[in-house]
């Protein structure tokens, strides 16, 4: 009951959840429902949600190397199968079924983008209700699938680089009649996340890597590339701030004004320690005497 909400059940509960993080998210959408639940006016009471503290900012990203290890071990991957039904035969072999082909259409579309998986997977080259549209024929990727309304999860209009545009117009040349760029058996893929982690297992990477870190890596290419800010932010559809104080130490001119004028000195300042140091530091030497 709402009555029953307070600091110590909030508490209480991220304690049993013991992920911060998803604790966090989950008293979010209390803290929405119960606002929502008072704006149309059930109730007038003042109900407030205690939130964990949030957590250091996650900065996994990918090298090109280990985005190309993903990508090839999702194209190459055959599903194993045993030889025969014997309980006692372990020996199996590959089959000519791909369960994770079309994971590397969604790595490129992540890496390339830096969008987020929901907007992704609804990808088309159809526009329709419910779909985020790609106009193959200008370049333009529409990232909010239509019908939706506008959220804190900014989805701006991309303009899409021309790398990817290639693949997007080749995919759709091979299955004009799909809906999707990403499909699996003829269907949209409605989460990837455990043909994902099962990608990155085969591709030997480390723990951490999840299909948001494609959004991560797109950002700190940006920012290792020395990509202007603003325009990253835009393109990434994330807050300038937000932008600055996760990728912001990638970028090649961070702190850079800093660390040069913090040990520069000055024209006069220099001349007046050069005098002080030798008037202080001189050896007047005695005069001699011939004999």
């Amino acid at each position: 009951m709402l009555g029953e909400v307070n600091g110590e059940a909030c508490r209480a509960y991220s304690k049993k959840r013991r992920n911060r993080g998803g604790a966090r998210r989950d008293l979010e959408d209390l803290r929405a429902a119960i606002g929502h639940h008072a704006a149309e006016g059930y109730h007038r009471e003042i109900v407030k949600v205690r939130l964990p503290e949030k957590g250091e900012p996650r900065d996994k990203w990918l090298t090109r190397s280990d985005a190309a290890k993903l990508i090839w071990a999702c194209w190459r991957y055959r599903e194993m199968q045993k030889r025969s039904r014997r309980p006692t035969d372990d020996v199996k072999a590959p089959t000519a079924k791909r369960p994770i082909r079309h994971l590397a259409r969604f790595i490129l579309l992540g890496i390339y983008s830096g969008t987020r998986a929901g907007a992704i997977a609804s990808a088309s080259p159809i526009p329709a209700v419910g779909r985020s549209f790609v106009d193959l024929e200008r370049g333009r990727y529409y990232r909010r699938q239509q019908g939706t309304a506008k959220t804190n999860k900014r989805q701006p209009t991309l303009p899409i680089p021309l790398r990817l545009l290639a693949h997007l117009r080749r995919w759709h040349r091979i299955d004009p009649e799909a809906k999707h760029f990403v499909e699996f058996n003829g269907k949209p893929v409605s989460s990837v996340k455990t043909a994902f982690k099962s990608a990155v297992r085969l591709a030997g990477l480390g723990p951490g890597i999840s299909p948001h870190t494609l959004r991560h890596t797109a950002a700190t290419w940006l920012m290792q590339k020395g990509a202007d800010p603003w325009q990253a932010a835009g393109y990434l559809g994330m807050s300038l701030e937000v932008l600055l104080n996760t990728y912001g130490h990638h970028h090649p001119d961070y702190l850079s004004d800093a660390v040069e004028k913090i040990a520069m000195r000055t024209p006069g300042h220099e001349r007046k320690a050069h005098v002080s140091g030798a008037v202080s530091g001189a050896v007047i030497p005695l005069r001699r005497d011939n004999h």
